[in-house]
């Protein structure tokens, strides 16, 4: 399904959206402002698992497009999530082995659908996300899968790292973009694999490297150290894509 509202304002929208069961990304809410119609909303945003910033009414005027906000602003997922289990559906359907991108705290939109048309084009079978710390599935994302997000399920879970737990329970392994790691030509990237891609900044967590089974690291020789996210999810996919192919 679909959304076509991206961005809800004012109270009684904010509350309808989340009694209709429209997915909310996050939900904005005036600081100190705790009367019965906002506490309302926040006790629906615990029970949707949405989470829940309390901001200065700058912030929130400066959040505004109608000027009519009431102290809440929402943000609505521009395209529905998946669960991790429908990820590895598809894989089964296709009679193939799991192929997972999860994503460790990738903040820029035209990153995240940019990964996601990635994802699509190489094969993969879906895209895990953090809820916390990260872009969800804003309309910036939808326009930069250039439909991709048709296709590829996009799963949003509150942990990563116990994710990463649960899926090698199933027999997937893992490997995470890092530039200390082993050169990716180096390695064996066959079989069951999630690539785990990180932070623009900062990388892949320690927590969520620590969980992972090996490290791979790009070959570079330019003069900077390191490569955009969504550049260095393409380069490592397209390795396994290779490696895929050789096996057959």
């Amino acid at each position: 399904m679909r959304y076509e509202e991206y961005t809800i304002e004012g109270r009684n929208a904010v509350t309808e959206a989340f009694r209709s069961g429209k997915t909310i990304d996050k939900l904005y809410v005036l600081d100190g402002c705790h009367d019965g119609a906002v506490n309302t909303i926040k006790a629906l945003a615990r029970k949707q698992d949405t989470i829940v910033n309390y901001v200065s009414k700058e912030r929130l005027e400066q959040m505004s497009s109608t000027g009519k906000h009431q102290g809440v602003i929402a943000q609505a997922a521009a395209y529905e999530y998946a669960e991790v289990e429908d990820i590895l559906q598809l894989a089964e359907q296709k009679k193939e082995a799991p192929f997972i991108f999860i994503l460790d705290e990738i903040e820029d939109p035209h990153n995240l659908g940019a990964i996601i048309r990635t994802a699509n084009l190489c094969g993969a079978h879906g895209v895990i996300i953090p809820k916390r710390r990260a872009a969800g599935l804003t309309a910036a994302v939808v326009k930069a899968s250039a439909g991709a997000i048709n296709y590829t399920p996009v799963a949003k879970v509150t942990n990563i790292s116990k994710t990463i737990k649960d899926l090698k329970e199933k027999g997937i392994w893992f490997v995470c973009a890092d530039m200390d790691g082993e050169v990716m030509y180096r390695q064996n990237l066959t079989g069951p694999i999630g690539l785990v891609i990180g932070n623009e900044g900062n990388g892949v967590s320690r927590l969520v490297k620590e969980k992972c089974d090996y490290t791979a690291a790009i070959p570079m020789k330019g003069d900077i150290d390191s490569l955009n996210a969504s550049v260095a999810a393409g380069v490592l996919a397209y390795e396994i894509v290779r490696q895929r192919l050789q096996e057959k």
